[in-house]
């Protein structure tokens, strides 16, 4: 069988100034200008699953993809589907060599931290998703990246993080021969539905997440303002993942008449983009109650802290009463002491020793000083 005519362009040149994260284990460049290659660790197995079909039916399972290229040119009718996970940069470039694929979308490919997004070129449809898991043990959101080329006679999937697990898209696909047997689109469709699906188990899992939160809000804890930021900063990131799936799902609906998309996957489009649309709604209503609950609880902290406030206040009032009243007395005691330490100087020359009436006087003075300080004191209230 000849070489197929269309799909053997010269590789894409690499455009200057765009610069791949580097990492440990990155191969530094030799000399400026080049970039970096991504960090592979020691026996990372990039081709995940590659297989070529015929008529919905596994026909060839090649090792490599120089196999896969010639088993394909084999099969007139026949249908490349290539799982990729964390790839080469050569590995990348020879799939765009041999499938035509555009220079941009490649390096998309290459770099990841991409946004979901919808792309064709020429007749390859490029498309970026974004998948999350719930991870039951620290309850959080792991969110995985995964680039999607499709093509007349091939889908090639790369992969960056752990979700989704497209192993069990495909055995799910190859147990339905009749509709893997409607081309690349068919299995396209699935991937987005296996993505869509996996939203499901996030959603339940933060919904269990707010529900607890809310408990803990009206119980105090002091710990759940880091919670709720946390789980805030992943609503947000779910919710760049979802939004987008609204748009570029209508945006591949609205090409199935161009297109002619077989009826079949135009109904299996629709029912997850109505799941889409439904995650999407419940994220936008997680992000508005944790806003809310976040408020409420700002309000709760602020009323305890004007209890504790109110409490330090009044407790110090009570102390001060307290103080009062042990001046005052301190104040009335003072004075007997103080006139009768005078009269206990035993000078000479004091003018009151030899008067007869130098005792009682004495005595009166005290009785005087001890009940005017008392009457000023309980005037002011301070006894």
């Amino acid at each position: 069988m000849s070489e197929r005519p269309d799909r053997r362009p010269t590789p894409p040149a690499k455009r200057p100034g765009r610069l791949r994260p580097s990492g440990p284990g990155t191969t530094p460049p030799a000399g400026g200008g080049q970039e970096p290659a991504a960090a592979v660790p020691p026996n990372h197995r990039s081709v995940i699953d590659s297989a070529v079909y015929r008529d919905g039916l596994r026909v060839a399972s090649p090792a490599t993809l120089a196999d896969t290229f010639r088993q394909l040119r084999e099969q007139p009718d026949g249908m490349a589907w290539i799982g990729l996970h964390r790839p080469t940069e050569s590995e990348l470039h020879s799939l765009a060599g041999e499938f035509n694929l555009h220079e941009l979308a490649v390096e998309d490919a290459l770099e990841a931290h991409q946004r979901p997004k919808l792309e064709r070129y020429g007749d390859t449809l490029f498309v970026v998703l974004r998948a999350a898991r719930y991870l039951d043990a620290p309850e959080e959101v792991e969110f995985g990246e995964l680039h999607v080329f499709v093509g007349p006679d091939f889908l090639i999937t790369v992969r960056h993080g752990g979700a989704p697990d497209l192993s069990s898209v495909r055995r799910r696909m190859e147990e339905n021969p009749a509709l893997l047997s409607l081309g690349p689109e068919a299995a396209l469709y699935a991937i987005l539905d296996a993505v869509v699906d996996g939203y499901a188990p996030v959603v339940a899992g933060v919904q269990t997440d707010i529900d607890e939160i809310e408990t803990e809000v009206f119980r105090g804890d002091p710990a759940v303002s880091r919670r709720i930021y946390e789980l805030s900063r992943e609503m947000v990131e779910f919710q760049r993942a979802t939004r987008p799936l609204v748009g570029m799902l209508h945006g591949l609906m609205a090409g199935f008449a161009k297109y002619g998309t077989d009826e079949e996957l135009q109904r299996y489009l629709r029912d997850v983009a109505d799941h889409v649309t439904h995650t999407s709604e419940r994220v936008d209503g997680f992000r508005q109650a944790l806003t809310e609950i976040l408020t409420v609880n700002a309000t709760l902290v602020s009323q305890q802290q004007n209890a504790e406030m109110r409490a330090l206040a009044e407790a110090g009032f009570e102390q001060n009463e307290e103080i009062k009243k042990i001046s005052s007395w301190a104040a009335i005691l003072f004075a007997p002491t103080l006139v009768g330490t005078i009269y206990g100087m035993n000078f000479e020359d004091m003018p009151e020793l030899k008067w007869a009436g130098g005792y009682p006087f004495a005595i009166l003075l005290m009785a005087v000083v001890c009940v005017s300080l008392y009457v000023i004191f309980k005037k002011r209230d301070w006894l």
